[in-house]
Parts: C-alpha cells; sequence; structure tokens
C-alpha cells in the first residue's frame, strides 16, 4: 500500500482499563474485532489506567495489569508494528487536553451519565471527581488522535454522544479543531451477560467467580462455568423473551462460530440445555486455547513489552502533541520558543 492511501485510512481509537482480568465480553465485544480492523484502518489502542483510579487500585496489581492488558492485546491478534499500542499515562497530552475540555463541558451534561450513577451506588464511599469527569477524559483520548471511528460497547455510546457535543462546542467557539467521531458497535457479542445473573452484564470485576469467563481461565476451567450457567427451567434451545440465560448463551455461540439463531436451534433441536452449554464452553475454550499460549509468551518477555510501551507511546505522542498545540494556540495559551 503506497504513503498516500496509508494517510487516507480512517483513524480508530479505543481502550481498555487494566483494572481486572479480562473477560469473553471484553475479547467479543473489543478484542477479536480490533484484531479485524488493523488492515483497514490507522488503529490506536490504548491501556487506558489513568481511567482505573477512579476506583482505588492497589500499586503493585495496577503495574502487573497494565502489563498483562497490552501483552493481551496482542495475544488476541494485535500487531504492533500495524497499530499503535500504548499505555495512557505515557502520554501526559491525554491529562492537559481534559482539563481544557472540562472548561468545555456542562456540570448538567456529566450529571446525567449513566456510568456515574451507577458507580456512585456502587462506590459510594469513593464519589470523586475524577468519576464525574471520566467522561471528559475519555473524550480528551479520542479526540487527541482525530479519531475517525470508536469501537464500544452498548453501554459506552453515552460517553461517545458528550465526547461529539464537547468538540462540537469546541470547533463552534473557535473554528474547526476536532474531528467529530462515530461510535460503533460490534455486530455480535455486543453485550454478553453474567452467566449467574444473565439480565446484567458480564463483569471483569464480579465478585461471583462463577458469572464472568475471563480470557485467561484454563479450559477446564471454561467449560465448567459454561454447565454452571443459569438458565431457564425449560428445555428447549430457542430464543424467546423471558429466556435471559438461554439467550445469552445463544449470543456467546453465535459470535465465537458465527451461526445464526436458526441454525444453533436446527443444532440443538431435541438436545436439551446441558449438551448446548457443554457445547458452548467446549467452543469457547478452543477459541481462548491460542490467546492463553501466546499470552504466555508476552508476558515471559518483560522487556519486549516495555519496547512496545515504549515506542507507541512515542507514536502516541507526536500525534496527541500536534491535537494539543493546535487547542493551545487556539484558547490563548502562550508557547515556549
Amino acid at each position: 500500500m503506497d504513503q498516500q492511501t496509508a494517510e487516507q485510512k480512517k483513524v480508530i481509537f479505543s481502550g481498555i482499563q487494566p483494572s481486572g482480568m479480562l473477560t469473553i465480553g471484553n475479547y467479543l465485544g473489543s478484542l477479536k474485532n480490533w484484531g479485524r480492523l488493523q488492515q483497514d484502518y490507522d488503529c490506536l489502542y490504548c491501556v487506558v489506567d489513568l481511567h482505573a483510579i477512579t476506583v482505588r487500585q492497589d500499586p503493585a496489581t495496577l503495574r502487573k495489569r497494565t502489563y498483562e492488558t497490552l501483552a493481551l492485546y496482542m495475544a488476541c491478534g494485535l500487531d504492533p508494528e500495524k497499530n499503535t499500542l500504548f499505555v495512557q499515562s505515557h502520554v501526559p497530552a491525554h491529562a492537559e487536553l481534559a482539563w481544557v475540555l472540562n472548561c468545555f463541558t456542562m456540570f448538567g451534561e456529566l450529571s446525567r451519565m449513566t456510568q456515574f450513577k451507577d458507580k456512585s451506588k456502587k462506590y459510594s464511599s469513593n464519589v470523586n471527581a475524577g468519576l464525574f469527569t471520566y467522561p471528559v477524559l475519555m473524550a480528551a483520548d479520542i479526540l487527541l488522535y482525530q479519531a475517525d471511528v470508536v469501537p464500544v460497547g452498548m453501554d459506552q455510546m453515552q460517553h461517545i454522544e458528550i465526547t461529539r457535543d464537547i468538540a462540537g462546542r469546541f470547533n463552534q467557539v473557535y473554528g474547526e479543531t476536532f474531528r467529530i467521531p462515530e461510535g460503533v458497535l460490534p455486530k455480535a457479542g455486543a453485550k454478553v451477560m453474567s452467566l449467574a445473573e444473565p439480565e446484567k452484564k458480564m463483569s471483569k470485576s464480579d465478585s461471583n467467580g462463577n458469572a464472568s469467563v475471563y480470557i485467561l481461565d484454563d479450559r477446564d476451567t471454561v467449560i465448567r462455568k459454561f454447565r454452571r450457567a443459569v438458565t431457564d427451567s425449560g428445555s428447549e434451545v430457542r430464543r424467546a423473551e423471558g429466556k435471559d440465560g438461554i439467550n445469552n448463551l445463544m449470543t456467546i455461540y453465535a459470535a465465537f462460530t458465527g451461526k445464526t439463531d436458526a441454525e444453533i436451534e436446527a443444532e440443538f433441536a431435541g438436545r436439551g440445555y446441558g449438551d448446548f452449554k457443554s457445547a458452548v464452553g467446549e467452543t469457547v475454550a478452543d477459541a481462548l486455547s491460542p490467546v492463553r499460549e501466546r499470552f504466555g509468551q508476552l508476558t515471559a518477555d518483560k522487556a519486549y513489552l516495555e519496547s512496545v510501551m515504549k515506542d507507541g507511546a512515542s507514536r502516541a505522542s507526536y500525534l496527541a502533541r500536534k491535537t494539543l498545540t493546535k487547542v493551545y494556540r487556539k484558547v490563548g495559551f502562550t508557547q515556549p520558543k
């Protein structure tokens, strides 16, 4: 591909917090899809450690999971030569732009954010300002790189909307500065639900060990968790209202196999829930096996991971500084010569 064509590629930005063990929801909703995009887009994928500290973190654990999250990016197929892979705190422009954007974000907008309301209830002893302004930092993450597309889960679409509003407001005051991004949902598996409480989203921080299937769970653990998955009292593998457990398992199976609901229903006609749950578990375990193997190889080479971090931060910083310099000039900040 010639340089001109490469320069015309649309820009994608996304990131995951290193604040817990990543689940198959993260894999299906983010990582698996990211790997498919690297040929056609200019992709930046960030380990968003600044976001993680809105909830209290153990420092040693946060450092460890930062390395592990980067390794998982690569284990799931992201090539550091084709993508810019970096750690958020290694690029100070994220925090710098976030402050400027705070001054273009309305208090009322932030107070309506669903995630703030939910986390305020969950972490009622630590409702900090960072939790409140989290969407502004996320806007800075995206706008720094003039992203066209942001792959997100359904629960993050509200944050994309406020990013668009902030960017539009700034552009209206100072002229065209930020590209207005589009949030894009994955085609399948956009919202994977808990195996224990299928009316709730699968979470990497769930205290119930059987509720979430983690990317790094060993084969036997994956299969065991699916066999224990909560379902209704019926036996027919069919998607229907009120069958949250089976609907969730069908969503997962479809996402890993590419099969339609009709194909799944035909495959398991007359076979019952037990056979279906075992099949889903074995399918997921088979798909995750090469990811776990590659992850082990990567985490055994810390020097290599640090070289990827350093190179990614350098590439990201160059792009981020270009945007930040433009913003600083437009708002009237002086720059040293």
